[in-house]
């Protein structure tokens, strides 16, 4: 895996189109998905009871929240693209998110992105719109696709 690496936020609207990626691969854990579990109240059984899930779960495994593989993708992204001079930069949000397959406890998920659109925004900063697709280890279909938009701020 290489990083992109650019000087400042302005410099993304040159690789509108590029596809970055993938990411390292990284382990999906019960023990993350159980943390991920106690912040958000989220228990249902597929996710948090391991001998129940052995019993009627496809593949006898408890699955990750979809959300906590969305909550992922800002952490594989930053190995992706890496902007030396920027003051700060947040998420904008998502304009399409589909979870399109169980990330099972265990596996290991990596990132790919597009970037989708880098426009300017007031105070010196750009938005930038990514393709993001999470894919686990060993299966042909991704297990997330979305359109998420961060801002960067120079």
């Amino acid at each position: 895996m290489s990083t992109l690496i650019v000087e400042t936020p302005q410099d993304l609207k040159q690789h509108i189109g590029r596809e970055l990626g993938p990411s390292d691969w990284m382990t999906v854990d019960q023990a993350m998905i159980d943390k991920f579990a106690e912040a958000t109240g989220d228990h249902q059984w597929i996710h948090v009871d391991v001998e129940r899930a052995k019993r009627e779960m496809p593949g006898g495994k408890t699955i990750a929240h979809g959300y906590l593989t969305l909550s992922l993708v800002p952490r594989l992204a930053a190995t992706l693209v890496r902007v030396e001079k920027r003051t700060r930069g947040l998420n904008y949000g998502s304009n399409k998110v589909r979870f399109t397959g169980p990330v099972p406890a265990g596996s290991r998920i990596r990132l790919r992105q597009r970037i989708a659109n880098v426009e300017d925004v007031e105070g010196n900063g750009v938005r930038i719109t990514s393709q993001m697709t999470v894919e686990v280890e060993g299966q042909e279909r991704p297990v997330l696709v979305a359109e998420t938009m961060g801002i960067q701020y120079f």
